[in-house]
């Protein structure tokens, strides 16, 4: 005899989220994770099929992103904005008020910056164009403080709610080590004392707030940067053996539908997490099956010259 189960509803079915910064890379999959968890996402970026950000990036819109949630069982809605324009912002947030009357999940993941750092790596302050390094932290802070800034009053409206700031390295890692570049290092860090902060205002509405940084990613631009696919990048090993540790962006995308899928998340309230971390605790992995942790390995190798990138993933 046989019994019929209904299937469980999807865990982020009926949620409104909102990934600001969703054209690629993380925000990409981000975006796609919570739509495969049945989310409606609002995806936001300033590329799109008619039009392209100072990226210079032809090869990923926000339209696709958009399909790409749906076809992953979610509802994607791509909504062009430039988040450093206070009105644009508050015009996307309008609309989904408007539409849904409500925002559950709130990913600030604008950035667009990798342009101006390639060559101001190791670099002196004062040798890094002035310019150049202001955009890093117009495009790195400030458009994550103006969407926080018109944002929260509709994620707070109701009990729950979830920050989640995506950036490059976790507190342990940040702490003691410089990233190279001090308007790079700013931009970076900033993220993670804003989900310190953040989890303190949303503390009186239920809502939680934590930084989440994945490892070395293989974004579309890191792997063309290689000159590989995400099909052949262990091609790259031969000349980066450290690149054995990265990780595709699926891994960051799975980590933060695992957090907003969580009734217990709150736990985490003004943490810095990594991909990583919350895989051990949630024990999804990324596509290939394993399970990388770049930001340990980082770590060992300074003291273990026998650190492998195989033994961390």
């Amino acid at each position: 005899m046989t019994t019929d189960k209904t299937p469980s509803p999807p865990p982020l079915r009926g949620r409104i989220c909102l990934v600001a910064g969703a054209t690629r890379g993380a925000g990409r999959a981000i975006a796609v994770q919570l739509g495969a968890a049945g989310a409606t996402v609002y995806v936001t970026g300033r590329t799109t099929r008619a039009q392209v950000s100072e990226v210079g990036r032809t090869t990923e819109t926000i339209e696709e992103t958009a399909e790409l949630v749906t076809a992953a069982g979610g509802e994607g809605v791509a909504v062009p904005t430039d988040h450093l324009d206070p009105e644009r912002v508050r015009a996307l947030v309008d609309r989904i008020d408007r539409e849904h009357g409500r925002l559950d999940v709130l990913v600030n993941d604008v950035w667009g910056g990798e342009h101006l750092i390639g060559a101001s790596f190791g670099k002196k302050t004062w040798e890094i164009p002035l310019d150049d390094g202001l955009r890093m932290l117009e495009l790195g802070v400030r458009t994550h403080l103006v969407t926080s800034h018109t944002a929260l009053p509709l994620l707070t409206r109701h009990p729950g709610g979830l920050v989640v700031e995506v950036t490059d390295g976790t507190t342990e890692y940040n702490a003691t080590r410089y990233r190279e570049n001090l308007f790079y290092d700013l931009a970076k860090n900033a993220p993670v004392r804003m989900a310190f902060g953040l989890a303190k205002e949303l503390a009186d509405s239920g809502g939680t707030a934590v930084s989440v940084s994945p490892g070395w990613l293989r974004s579309e631009q890191m792997l063309e940067a290689f000159g590989v696919t995400e099909a052949t990048w262990r091609d790259a090993l031969e000349k980066t053996p450290d690149f054995g540790v990265s990780e595709s962006p699926v891994y960051v995308g799975r980590a933060v539908a695992a957090l907003a899928a969580d009734p217990d998340r709150n736990r985490w309230t003004g943490r810095s997490l990594s991909s990583g971390q919350l895989a051990g605790e949630y024990g999804f992995t990324d596509a290939d099956g394993s399970r990388p942790d770049a930001w340990g390995f980082l770590v060992a190798r300074e003291t273990d010259d026998q650190a492998s990138p195989d033994s961390y993933r």
